[in-house]
């Protein structure tokens, strides 16, 4: 059958990002997981690899919480008792009590009155940014903010965007400043940890500044914090970048319980009116099914265990993998962008060889996300690298010397 106009074109948009090199591909399927044995970690099984166990290093599950026994027993009991999905959207009898009690349990864990569940941490974004936006508002941004940030500027359409460069707090203040006297309030946004590179906003000064200024505007100058690879995986306690920083006047945060919590849904935790209005006007919350009873279950019993002296030991061995391959690398003649986060970029800046060493890692039983243009700037491309607490002092060096091989030319 031959293909429609419109599909010729769409082939000929692939085409073009498979030349460039920027094409994804297609996606690497899961078939099986192994569990840990004797040094060993969790070895996964891929589609079309038989039998070849592959180490994952490029999964945002910080702490190992989606295997964990505990959160999948606490699912599957849930499942049980209110069924595999809500049936409906939150309005039309589609909350259940663990949604419910889900949403109180991170107010009370990030010390706010009130917070809100979604389906996703993106969806999070989409919805609450155009509610929180009037034509009378000035949005300040970072310039390395993450694509769910700047589709949900996009669809805001504030009466001045400003993107100021990355961390820097001069450059933020300045464009603060240009608009006093032009526009009712001021929303500065910005990610906690920026997910490609491992860095962290300076969230304390960013409060600061924003604090300095918020008499200059009648509505004030409100900071929203996406902080979706921090919570969880950063911060003494697992509270993130507002933690680590000590933080005070961060109005709005943003989180996922997609990553460190290791299940589904976004959510946002703020005050009590906040919460009220975006129950009325988040478009995302109001006409989309939430995450399932189940869902939010599992969610509760990852956050119980992360809000322990369990929680704590995780978080420490996280702290302690992600230093050892750090240090592994940097010794190996490595660049990178050092940070305690977990997200640890191997910066290559060039799209063939990072496809390259992508294709090596394969070969070699581990797997690593190759980031190249667009999703990085041109010169940024890199290897990203996760490190979780479910891996081992073994999984951290065999990956080492896998980079090892590759550094020596052992092809």
């Amino acid at each position: 059958m031959s293909a429609t106009k419109l599909e010729q074109v769409l082939n000929a948009s692939v085409e073009e990002r498979r030349t460039k090199g920027t094409l994804k591909g297609e996606e690497v399927v899961i078939t099986g997981i192994k569990p840990p044995s004797g040094e060993k970690g969790y070895r996964y099984l891929l589609e079309g690899f038989g039998d070849k166990e592959f180490l994952k290093m490029n999964a945002n599950a910080y702490l190992g919480m989606p295997l964990r026994k505990e959160v999948i027993a606490a699912e599957e009991e849930a499942c049980q008792k209110y069924g595999a999905g809500p049936g409906a959207v939150r309005f039309i009898n589609g909350t259940f009590k663990p949604h419910v009690e889900l949403e109180k349990r991170l107010a009370q864990f990030h010390g706010r009155e009130a917070a809100m569940i979604f389906s996703s941490a993106y969806a999070t974004m989409i919805g609450t940014f155009p509610a929180l936006i009037s034509a009378e508002t000035a949005l300040i941004s970072d310039e390395l903010n993450h694509n769910c940030i700047i589709n949900a500027i996009r669809l805001s359409r504030p009466q001045v965007k400003e993107i100021f460069k990355h961390l820097d707090m001069v450059d933020m203040e300045e464009r603060i400043k240009k608009n006093i006297g032009v526009v009712q309030r001021v929303v500065i946004v910005t990610d906690g940890i920026f997910s490609m590179r491992g860095d962290s906003a300076p969230l304390d000064k960013i409060a600061d500044v924003a604090r300095k200024y918020d008499d200059q505007f009648p509505e004030g100058c409100t900071v929203i914090v996406d902080d979706s690879h921090g919570v969880g995986a950063f911060g003494r306690t697992g509270r993130g970048v507002e933690e680590y920083t000590n933080a005070k006047g961060i109005h709005i945060l943003i989180g996922t319980l997609g990553k460190a919590f290791g299940v589904n849904g976004g959510y946002i935790t703020t005050s009590a009116a906040v919460i009220n209005y975006l129950r009325e006007t988040a478009t995302t919350y109001i006409y989309s099914n939430p995450i399932t009873p189940s869902e939010a279950t599992a969610a509760l019993k990852a956050l119980d265990i992360l809000d322990s002296p369990e929680g704590l030991k995780l978080l420490e061995k996280l702290r302690t993998l992600t230093r050892r391959f750090e240090k592994g690398l940097v010794d190996l003649g490595f660049e990178i962008i050092p940070s305690e986060h977990p997200v640890v970029p191997l910066m290559v800046r060039d799209t063939q060889k990072t496809a390259e060493l992508v294709k090596f890692l394969t070969d070699n039983g581990v797997l690593g996300t190759g980031l190249n243009f667009p999703v990085v700037p041109r010169g940024d491309e890199e290897i990203r690298f996760q490190v979780s607490a479910a891996h081992t002092e073994a999984d951290i060096d065999y990956a080492l010397g896998v980079l090892a091989k590759y550094k020596d030319g052992k092809r």
